[in-house]
Protein backbone atom coordinates (compact mmCIF):
# COMPACT_ATOMS: atom_id res chain seq x y z
CA UNK A 1 0.00 0.00 0.00
CA UNK A 2 1.60 3.42 -1.31
CA UNK A 3 0.90 6.83 -0.83
CA UNK A 4 1.28 9.42 -3.70
CA UNK A 5 2.28 12.88 -4.31
CA UNK A 6 3.14 13.86 -0.65
CA UNK A 7 1.94 17.45 -0.43
CA UNK A 8 3.79 20.52 0.78
CA UNK A 9 0.94 23.01 2.46
CA UNK A 10 3.01 25.74 2.13
CA UNK A 11 3.42 25.52 -1.17
CA UNK A 12 -0.53 25.18 -1.96
CA UNK A 13 -2.06 27.53 0.46
CA UNK A 14 -3.95 29.90 -1.18
CA UNK A 15 -3.16 33.71 -0.33
CA UNK A 16 -5.29 36.52 0.06
CA UNK A 17 -4.17 39.83 -1.57
CA UNK A 18 -4.87 42.79 0.07
CA UNK A 19 -4.94 46.75 -1.27
CA UNK A 20 -4.40 49.89 1.15
CA UNK A 21 -6.17 52.83 -0.30
CA UNK A 22 -3.96 56.26 0.82
CA UNK A 23 -6.17 59.65 0.59
CA UNK A 24 -4.02 62.58 -0.41
CA UNK A 25 -4.73 65.51 1.08
CA UNK A 26 -3.49 68.70 -1.15
CA UNK A 27 -3.27 72.32 1.10
CA UNK A 28 -3.55 75.54 -0.66
CA UNK A 29 -1.72 78.43 0.94
CA UNK A 30 -3.07 81.57 0.64
CA UNK A 31 -2.18 84.64 2.26
CA UNK A 32 -2.87 85.59 5.48
CA UNK A 33 -4.64 88.76 4.96
CA UNK A 34 -7.02 86.60 2.81
CA UNK A 35 -7.76 84.18 5.28
CA UNK A 36 -9.39 86.75 7.13
CA UNK A 37 -11.17 85.61 10.59
CA UNK A 38 -10.08 82.07 9.75
CA UNK A 39 -6.46 82.29 10.82
CA UNK A 40 -5.20 79.05 11.88
CA UNK A 41 -3.31 79.64 15.36
CA UNK A 42 0.50 78.33 15.03
CA UNK A 43 -0.39 75.71 18.36
CA UNK A 44 -3.34 74.22 16.58
CA UNK A 45 -0.88 73.47 13.05
CA UNK A 46 1.83 72.11 16.01
CA UNK A 47 -0.86 70.11 17.39
CA UNK A 48 -1.97 68.83 14.13
CA UNK A 49 1.62 67.60 12.68
CA UNK A 50 1.86 66.19 16.34
CA UNK A 51 -1.09 64.12 15.49
CA UNK A 52 -0.73 63.06 12.09
CA UNK A 53 2.47 61.75 12.87
CA UNK A 54 1.44 60.19 16.06
CA UNK A 55 -1.86 58.66 13.79
CA UNK A 56 0.69 57.22 11.01
CA UNK A 57 2.85 55.94 13.55
CA UNK A 58 0.37 53.94 15.38
CA UNK A 59 -1.92 52.95 12.42
CA UNK A 60 1.73 51.47 11.11
CA UNK A 61 2.20 49.72 13.85
CA UNK A 62 -1.27 47.66 13.55
CA UNK A 63 -0.76 46.99 10.39
CA UNK A 64 2.89 45.67 10.96
CA UNK A 65 1.55 43.25 14.13
CA UNK A 66 -1.46 42.43 12.37
CA UNK A 67 0.26 41.11 9.58
CA UNK A 68 3.08 39.41 11.79
CA UNK A 69 0.00 37.69 13.93
CA UNK A 70 -1.39 36.76 10.56
CA UNK A 71 1.54 35.31 8.93
CA UNK A 72 2.80 33.45 12.56
CA UNK A 73 -0.71 31.66 12.28
CA UNK A 74 -0.54 30.76 8.68
CA UNK A 75 2.83 29.42 9.61
CA UNK A 76 1.44 27.29 12.30
CA UNK A 77 -1.01 26.15 10.15
CA UNK A 78 1.20 24.87 7.79
CA UNK A 79 3.32 23.55 10.24
CA UNK A 80 0.71 21.47 11.49
CA UNK A 81 -0.60 20.54 8.20
CA UNK A 82 2.81 19.15 7.41
CA UNK A 83 3.24 17.10 10.38
CA UNK A 84 0.10 15.18 10.34
CA UNK A 85 0.89 14.00 6.70
CA UNK A 86 4.27 13.20 7.06
CA UNK A 87 3.30 11.10 10.28
CA UNK A 88 0.53 9.26 8.38
CA UNK A 89 3.04 8.59 5.92
CA UNK A 90 5.52 7.56 7.89
CA UNK A 91 2.73 5.34 9.23
CA UNK A 92 1.72 4.13 5.93
CA UNK A 93 5.30 2.95 5.07
CA UNK A 94 6.59 1.29 8.23
CA UNK A 95 3.25 0.36 9.77
CA UNK A 96 2.61 -3.42 11.01
CA UNK A 97 -1.23 -4.83 11.78
CA UNK A 98 -1.32 -5.83 15.37
CA UNK A 99 -3.42 -8.47 14.49
CA UNK A 100 -1.85 -10.22 11.80
CA UNK A 101 1.69 -8.73 12.00
CA UNK A 102 2.37 -8.25 8.07
CA UNK A 103 1.56 -4.55 6.44
CA UNK A 104 -1.83 -3.12 6.20
CA UNK A 105 -3.75 -4.19 2.84
CA UNK A 106 -6.85 -2.94 4.05
CA UNK A 107 -7.27 0.90 3.65
CA UNK A 108 -10.10 0.87 6.19
CA UNK A 109 -8.16 -0.71 8.70
CA UNK A 110 -5.23 1.08 8.19
CA UNK A 111 -7.15 4.65 8.75
CA UNK A 112 -9.49 3.61 11.49
CA UNK A 113 -5.89 1.75 13.55
CA UNK A 114 -3.86 5.29 13.01
CA UNK A 115 -7.14 7.02 13.26
CA UNK A 116 -7.27 5.98 17.03
CA UNK A 117 -3.79 6.40 18.19
CA UNK A 118 -3.85 10.09 17.12
CA UNK A 119 -4.36 13.43 19.93
CA UNK A 120 -5.17 16.31 17.20
CA UNK A 121 -5.31 19.69 18.50
CA UNK A 122 -9.28 21.11 19.05
CA UNK A 123 -9.17 22.63 15.70
CA UNK A 124 -7.83 20.49 13.93
CA UNK A 125 -10.18 17.06 12.09
CA UNK A 126 -7.85 13.96 11.15
CA UNK A 127 -10.95 12.17 8.45
CA UNK A 128 -10.23 9.39 5.90
CA UNK A 129 -12.28 8.47 2.93
CA UNK A 130 -12.71 4.96 1.25
CA UNK A 131 -14.40 5.05 -1.48
CA UNK A 132 -17.23 2.35 -2.56
CA UNK A 133 -20.41 1.47 -4.41
CA UNK A 134 -22.61 3.21 -2.33
CA UNK A 135 -20.78 6.57 -2.68
CA UNK A 136 -18.00 5.67 -0.42
CA UNK A 137 -17.15 5.44 3.66
CA UNK A 138 -16.06 8.14 5.90
CA UNK A 139 -13.83 7.31 8.52
CA UNK A 140 -13.27 9.59 11.84
CA UNK A 141 -12.44 9.98 15.51
CA UNK A 142 -15.13 10.25 18.15
CA UNK A 143 -14.08 13.63 19.22
CA UNK A 144 -15.66 17.09 19.92
CA UNK A 145 -14.14 19.35 16.84
CA UNK A 146 -14.30 23.49 17.66
CA UNK A 147 -16.28 24.61 14.80
CA UNK A 148 -19.77 25.20 14.23
CA UNK A 149 -19.46 22.49 11.25
CA UNK A 150 -16.69 20.07 10.82
CA UNK A 151 -15.92 17.94 7.77
CA UNK A 152 -17.31 15.01 8.95
CA UNK A 153 -20.93 16.65 9.16
CA UNK A 154 -20.36 18.64 5.44
CA UNK A 155 -20.41 15.71 3.01
CA UNK A 156 -20.26 18.25 0.13
CA UNK A 157 -17.22 19.98 1.54
CA UNK A 158 -15.30 16.19 1.67
CA UNK A 159 -16.70 15.49 -2.04
CA UNK A 160 -15.15 18.76 -2.84
CA UNK A 161 -11.50 18.27 -1.52
CA UNK A 162 -11.52 14.69 -2.98
CA UNK A 163 -11.77 16.19 -6.14
CA UNK A 164 -9.57 19.11 -5.87
CA UNK A 165 -6.67 18.25 -8.37
CA UNK A 166 -4.39 20.25 -5.56
CA UNK A 167 -3.26 18.50 -2.78
CA UNK A 168 -3.30 21.31 -0.09
CA UNK A 169 -5.31 24.66 -0.46
CA UNK A 170 -8.41 26.63 1.64
CA UNK A 171 -12.24 25.36 1.30
CA UNK A 172 -14.31 28.86 2.03
CA UNK A 173 -17.91 27.66 2.99
CA UNK A 174 -20.42 29.70 4.89
CA UNK A 175 -20.28 27.67 8.23
CA UNK A 176 -16.19 28.69 7.99
CA UNK A 177 -13.16 28.06 5.83
CA UNK A 178 -11.53 25.33 6.00
CA UNK A 179 -7.48 24.73 5.92
CA UNK A 180 -6.45 21.27 4.13
CA UNK A 181 -3.69 18.83 2.85
CA UNK A 182 -4.84 15.59 1.67
CA UNK A 183 -3.03 11.93 0.98
CA UNK A 184 -3.80 9.80 -0.92
CA UNK A 185 -3.74 5.78 -0.39
CA UNK A 186 -3.53 3.19 -3.34
CA UNK A 187 -3.99 -0.78 -2.57
CA UNK A 188 -3.58 -3.31 -4.99
CA UNK A 189 -7.50 -4.25 -6.58
CA UNK A 190 -8.84 -0.62 -6.31
CA UNK A 191 -9.92 1.49 -8.85
CA UNK A 192 -10.06 4.88 -6.74
CA UNK A 193 -6.97 5.54 -3.71
CA UNK A 194 -8.22 5.72 -0.50
CA UNK A 195 -7.71 9.30 0.81
CA UNK A 196 -6.51 10.15 4.48
CA UNK A 197 -7.59 14.43 5.11
CA UNK A 198 -6.21 16.58 7.59
CA UNK A 199 -8.69 19.70 7.89
CA UNK A 200 -7.72 22.58 10.49
CA UNK A 201 -10.41 25.07 11.53
CA UNK A 202 -8.82 28.74 11.83
CA UNK A 203 -11.57 30.04 13.22
CA UNK A 204 -10.61 30.86 16.83
CA UNK A 205 -7.39 31.42 15.69
CA UNK A 206 -8.55 33.98 13.10
CA UNK A 207 -10.98 35.20 16.53
CA UNK A 208 -7.40 35.78 18.48
CA UNK A 209 -5.92 37.32 15.97
CA UNK A 210 -8.93 40.11 15.51
CA UNK A 211 -9.35 40.61 19.45
CA UNK A 212 -5.43 41.20 19.88
CA UNK A 213 -6.20 43.48 17.05
CA UNK A 214 -9.02 45.61 17.97
CA UNK A 215 -7.08 45.55 21.56
CA UNK A 216 -4.14 47.28 19.73
CA UNK A 217 -6.53 49.97 17.78
CA UNK A 218 -8.10 50.63 21.15
CA UNK A 219 -4.59 51.62 22.90
CA UNK A 220 -4.13 53.40 19.72
CA UNK A 221 -7.12 55.39 19.62
CA UNK A 222 -6.34 56.29 23.20
CA UNK A 223 -2.73 57.14 23.25
CA UNK A 224 -3.96 59.38 20.29
CA UNK A 225 -6.31 61.27 22.03
CA UNK A 226 -3.76 61.15 25.68
CA UNK A 227 -1.28 62.94 23.08
CA UNK A 228 -3.56 65.23 21.63
CA UNK A 229 -4.14 66.44 25.16
CA UNK A 230 -0.76 66.17 25.84
CA UNK A 231 0.31 68.32 22.68
CA UNK A 232 -1.72 70.90 23.12
CA UNK A 233 -0.85 71.57 26.40
CA UNK A 234 3.06 71.21 25.70
CA UNK A 235 2.20 73.70 22.44
CA UNK A 236 0.89 76.38 24.58
CA UNK A 237 3.86 76.00 26.91
CA UNK A 238 6.36 76.47 23.82
CA UNK A 239 4.22 79.05 22.25
CA UNK A 240 3.64 81.33 25.66
CA UNK A 241 6.50 83.49 24.98
CA UNK A 242 5.62 83.95 21.63
CA UNK A 243 2.06 84.84 22.43
CA UNK A 244 3.34 86.99 25.05
CA UNK A 245 5.83 88.87 22.58
CA UNK A 246 2.35 89.23 20.42
CA UNK A 247 0.43 90.95 22.84
CA UNK A 248 3.48 93.01 24.30
CA UNK A 249 4.39 93.86 20.68
CA UNK A 250 0.29 95.27 20.30
CA UNK A 251 0.60 97.16 23.30
CA UNK A 252 3.73 99.11 21.95
CA UNK A 253 3.33 102.67 21.54
CA UNK A 254 5.79 105.48 20.62
CA UNK A 255 4.72 106.76 24.24
CA UNK A 256 4.91 103.43 25.77
CA UNK A 257 8.12 101.22 24.83
CA UNK A 258 8.94 100.52 28.09
CA UNK A 259 6.97 97.21 28.06
CA UNK A 260 9.61 93.73 27.94
CA UNK A 261 9.17 89.80 28.26
CA UNK A 262 10.13 87.79 31.21
CA UNK A 263 13.26 85.84 29.56
CA UNK A 264 13.39 82.43 31.37
CA UNK A 265 16.59 81.00 32.61
CA UNK A 266 17.42 78.82 29.88
CA UNK A 267 19.35 78.48 26.37
CA UNK A 268 16.27 77.17 24.03
CA UNK A 269 15.04 79.24 20.84
CA UNK A 270 12.07 80.75 22.74
CA UNK A 271 14.34 82.61 25.24
CA UNK A 272 16.66 83.52 22.63
CA UNK A 273 13.89 85.40 20.90
CA UNK A 274 12.87 86.71 23.97
CA UNK A 275 15.93 88.72 24.51
CA UNK A 276 16.09 89.38 21.09
CA UNK A 277 13.07 91.43 20.82
CA UNK A 278 13.65 93.10 24.69
CA UNK A 279 17.18 93.52 23.03
CA UNK A 280 15.13 95.37 19.58
CA UNK A 281 12.61 97.09 22.50
CA UNK A 282 15.99 98.54 24.14
CA UNK A 283 17.26 100.30 20.62
CA UNK A 284 13.61 101.37 19.80
CA UNK A 285 13.75 103.02 23.51
CA UNK A 286 16.86 104.71 22.93
CA UNK A 287 16.05 105.76 19.17
CA UNK A 288 12.63 107.21 19.89
CA UNK A 289 14.77 109.11 23.44
CA UNK A 290 17.18 110.44 20.73
CA UNK A 291 14.33 111.51 18.62
CA UNK A 292 12.40 113.03 21.43
CA UNK A 293 15.81 114.79 22.86
CA UNK A 294 16.85 115.94 19.64
CA UNK A 295 13.56 117.87 19.35
CA UNK A 296 12.74 118.43 22.89
CA UNK A 297 16.65 120.26 22.97
CA UNK A 298 15.81 121.81 19.37
CA UNK A 299 12.71 123.29 20.69
CA UNK A 300 13.93 124.78 23.72
CA UNK A 301 17.61 126.33 22.40
CA UNK A 302 16.29 127.69 19.26
CA UNK A 303 13.20 129.21 20.89
CA UNK A 304 15.28 132.16 22.43
CA UNK A 305 17.13 132.77 19.03
CA UNK A 306 13.82 132.98 17.25
CA UNK A 307 12.51 135.29 19.65
CA UNK A 308 15.37 137.49 19.65
CA UNK A 309 15.54 137.93 15.26
CA UNK A 310 11.66 138.66 15.70
CA UNK A 311 11.74 141.07 17.92
CA UNK A 312 14.48 142.91 16.41
CA UNK A 313 12.96 142.59 12.20
CA UNK A 314 9.65 143.93 14.08
CA UNK A 315 11.41 146.84 15.59
CA UNK A 316 12.62 147.24 12.37
CA UNK A 317 9.32 147.12 10.77
CA UNK A 318 8.08 149.37 13.33
CA UNK A 319 10.43 152.39 13.03
CA UNK A 320 11.88 151.89 9.55
CA UNK A 321 11.43 155.42 8.98
CA UNK A 322 13.16 157.13 12.10
CA UNK A 323 15.71 154.07 12.22
CA UNK A 324 19.06 155.07 11.37
CA UNK A 325 20.94 152.98 8.90
CA UNK A 326 23.60 152.37 12.06
CA UNK A 327 20.72 151.45 14.04
CA UNK A 328 19.72 149.07 11.23
CA UNK A 329 22.93 147.72 10.56
CA UNK A 330 22.99 147.07 14.35
CA UNK A 331 20.15 145.33 14.30
CA UNK A 332 21.01 143.33 11.00
CA UNK A 333 24.40 142.46 12.72
CA UNK A 334 22.55 140.90 15.94
CA UNK A 335 20.36 138.66 13.16
CA UNK A 336 22.67 137.32 11.39
CA UNK A 337 24.84 136.59 14.84
CA UNK A 338 21.17 135.07 16.17
CA UNK A 339 20.83 133.13 12.91
CA UNK A 340 24.27 131.57 13.02
CA UNK A 341 24.25 130.81 16.74
CA UNK A 342 20.82 128.77 15.43
CA UNK A 343 23.02 126.72 12.40
CA UNK A 344 25.66 125.77 15.39
CA UNK A 345 23.16 124.26 17.69
CA UNK A 346 21.39 122.55 14.72
CA UNK A 347 24.58 121.43 13.51
CA UNK A 348 26.08 120.15 16.75
CA UNK A 349 22.22 118.46 17.74
CA UNK A 350 22.37 116.78 14.38
CA UNK A 351 25.71 115.46 15.40
CA UNK A 352 24.91 114.09 18.47
CA UNK A 353 21.71 112.68 16.34
CA UNK A 354 24.15 110.95 14.55
CA UNK A 355 26.40 109.69 17.45
CA UNK A 356 23.58 106.88 17.58
CA UNK A 357 24.65 105.49 14.28
CA UNK A 358 26.98 102.18 13.62
CA UNK A 359 29.24 104.21 11.15
CA UNK A 360 29.72 107.52 13.97
CA UNK A 361 33.00 106.55 14.24
CA UNK A 362 35.60 104.95 11.59
CA UNK A 363 38.75 103.31 13.38
CA UNK A 364 42.13 103.20 11.58
CA UNK A 365 45.27 102.94 12.94
CA UNK A 366 47.21 106.07 14.17
CA UNK A 367 50.13 107.33 15.58
CA UNK A 368 49.03 109.08 18.94
CA UNK A 369 52.14 111.38 18.78
CA UNK A 370 51.51 112.78 15.69
CA UNK A 371 47.85 113.13 15.92
CA UNK A 372 48.47 115.05 19.68
CA UNK A 373 50.78 117.00 17.86
CA UNK A 374 48.16 117.88 15.16
CA UNK A 375 46.13 118.92 17.72
CA UNK A 376 48.52 120.86 19.48
CA UNK A 377 49.20 122.96 16.34
CA UNK A 378 45.59 123.39 15.66
CA UNK A 379 44.46 124.78 18.86
CA UNK A 380 47.09 127.49 18.98
CA UNK A 381 45.08 129.05 16.40
CA UNK A 382 42.03 129.11 19.00
CA UNK A 383 42.97 132.09 21.13
CA UNK A 384 46.22 133.96 22.68
CA UNK A 385 46.82 131.51 25.63
CA UNK A 386 49.84 130.12 26.67
CA UNK A 387 49.72 126.76 25.08
CA UNK A 388 52.45 124.00 26.13
CA UNK A 389 52.71 120.30 24.48
CA UNK A 390 53.09 118.90 27.89
CA UNK A 391 53.54 114.61 26.57
CA UNK A 392 52.78 112.92 23.85
CA UNK A 393 52.83 108.77 23.57
CA UNK A 394 54.41 106.41 21.67
CA UNK A 395 52.11 104.17 20.80
CA UNK A 396 49.54 103.17 17.73
CA UNK A 397 45.97 102.38 18.46
CA UNK A 398 42.93 102.19 16.42
CA UNK A 399 41.08 105.64 16.78
CA UNK A 400 39.02 107.83 14.48
CA UNK A 401 41.17 110.85 14.13
CA UNK A 402 39.08 113.17 12.38
CA UNK A 403 36.64 112.83 15.62
CA UNK A 404 39.49 112.51 18.00
CA UNK A 405 40.98 115.29 16.62
CA UNK A 406 37.52 117.31 16.95
CA UNK A 407 37.16 116.46 20.48
CA UNK A 408 40.16 117.64 21.78
CA UNK A 409 39.48 120.89 19.46
CA UNK A 410 36.53 121.23 21.31
CA UNK A 411 38.40 120.76 24.85
CA UNK A 412 40.58 123.30 23.97
CA UNK A 413 37.55 125.98 22.74
CA UNK A 414 36.65 125.25 25.79
CA UNK A 415 40.04 125.94 27.59
CA UNK A 416 39.93 128.94 25.64
CA UNK A 417 36.44 129.70 26.98
CA UNK A 418 36.77 130.04 30.22
CA UNK A 419 40.73 130.77 30.83
CA UNK A 420 42.02 134.47 30.16
CA UNK A 421 44.67 136.00 27.37
CA UNK A 422 48.25 134.63 28.67
CA UNK A 423 46.64 131.58 30.46
CA UNK A 424 48.56 128.51 30.70
CA UNK A 425 46.44 125.34 28.92
CA UNK A 426 48.41 122.09 28.60
CA UNK A 427 47.47 119.76 25.80
CA UNK A 428 48.87 116.08 25.86
CA UNK A 429 48.46 112.04 25.44
CA UNK A 430 49.99 109.06 27.51
CA UNK A 431 49.50 105.28 27.64
CA UNK A 432 48.53 103.53 30.66
CA UNK A 433 48.68 99.44 30.97
CA UNK A 434 44.86 99.35 30.26
CA UNK A 435 44.30 102.34 28.18
CA UNK A 436 45.01 105.79 26.74
CA UNK A 437 44.90 109.03 27.89
CA UNK A 438 44.41 112.65 25.87
CA UNK A 439 43.66 115.63 27.99
CA UNK A 440 43.51 119.65 28.04
CA UNK A 441 44.17 121.17 31.16
CA UNK A 442 43.91 124.56 31.57
CA UNK A 443 43.80 127.25 34.78
CA UNK A 444 40.74 128.49 34.74
CA UNK A 445 38.06 128.46 37.75
CA UNK A 446 37.65 124.38 37.43
CA UNK A 447 34.62 122.51 37.89
CA UNK A 448 33.38 122.05 41.19
CA UNK A 449 33.29 117.97 42.59
CA UNK A 450 29.24 118.71 42.39
CA UNK A 451 29.42 119.45 39.19
CA UNK A 452 31.41 116.99 37.58
CA UNK A 453 28.82 114.57 36.83
CA UNK A 454 26.77 116.85 34.77
CA UNK A 455 29.36 118.35 33.08
CA UNK A 456 28.96 116.38 30.04
CA UNK A 457 25.18 116.58 30.04
CA UNK A 458 23.78 118.60 27.21
CA UNK A 459 22.96 122.48 27.47
CA UNK A 460 24.68 122.41 31.20
CA UNK A 461 25.93 125.27 31.98
CA UNK A 462 27.99 125.76 35.11
CA UNK A 463 27.74 128.83 37.44
CA UNK A 464 32.22 129.07 37.52
CA UNK A 465 32.72 127.85 33.64
CA UNK A 466 29.93 130.40 31.65
CA UNK A 467 30.31 130.85 28.09
CA UNK A 468 28.89 131.46 25.08
CA UNK A 469 27.82 128.36 23.45
CA UNK A 470 24.93 126.11 24.00
CA UNK A 471 25.87 123.85 25.96
CA UNK A 472 26.51 121.29 23.18
CA UNK A 473 30.25 121.30 23.48
CA UNK A 474 31.33 118.49 26.08
CA UNK A 475 28.03 116.24 25.09
CA UNK A 476 29.80 116.05 21.66
CA UNK A 477 33.34 115.24 23.07
CA UNK A 478 31.57 112.45 25.66
CA UNK A 479 29.34 111.07 22.44
CA UNK A 480 33.27 110.20 20.85
CA UNK A 481 34.73 108.81 23.49
CA UNK A 482 31.68 106.63 24.16
CA UNK A 483 31.73 105.98 20.12
CA UNK A 484 35.34 104.69 20.62
CA UNK A 485 34.16 102.63 23.84
CA UNK A 486 35.86 104.88 26.14
CA UNK A 487 34.87 107.75 28.44
CA UNK A 488 35.20 111.78 29.06
CA UNK A 489 35.96 112.51 32.51
CA UNK A 490 36.89 115.67 33.85
CA UNK A 491 39.37 115.76 37.11
CA UNK A 492 41.23 119.12 38.95
CA UNK A 493 44.46 120.46 37.41
CA UNK A 494 47.33 121.11 40.06
CA UNK A 495 47.30 124.35 40.92
CA UNK A 496 43.99 125.41 40.30
CA UNK A 497 41.71 124.46 36.95
CA UNK A 498 40.15 121.57 35.05
CA UNK A 499 41.51 118.93 33.26
CA UNK A 500 39.29 116.99 30.48
CA UNK A 501 40.38 114.01 29.53
CA UNK A 502 39.67 111.15 27.09
CA UNK A 503 40.05 107.85 28.51
CA UNK A 504 40.17 105.18 25.66
CA UNK A 505 41.00 101.54 25.54
CA UNK A 506 43.85 99.82 24.00
CA UNK A 507 43.24 97.25 21.88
Amino acid sequence: MTTTDRPHPSRTTTGTTRTTTGTTTRTTTTDRRARGPFRVSARFRILLWVVVLMAVSLVTVVVIVRSVLWRDMNDRVNQILAQETAEFHNFVEFGRDVRTGQSFTDPRQLLTDYLTRQFPEPAEELIGFVPGPSGGTLVRQPREIRTPLPLHEDPDAVARIVADPDRAGTLRRAAGEVRWARLDITHEGSTEPAVFIVAFHPQEENSSVRDVVGVLVVVAAGALVLTSAVGWWVAGNILAPVRLVRNTAARLTEQDLAQRIPVADSDDDVAALARTFNAMLDRLEAAFATQRRFVDDAGHELRTPITIVRGHLELMSDGEGEASAAERRETLRLVSDELDRMSRIVEDLLLLAKAEQPDFVRPEPVQLAELTADVYVKARALGDRRWELAEVADHESALDPQRITQAMVQLAQNAVSHTAPGDLVRIGSRRLPDRIELYVADTGPGVPEADREVVFDRFWRGAQRRGGGAGLGLSIVRAIAEGHHGRAEVRPTPGGGATFVLLLETP
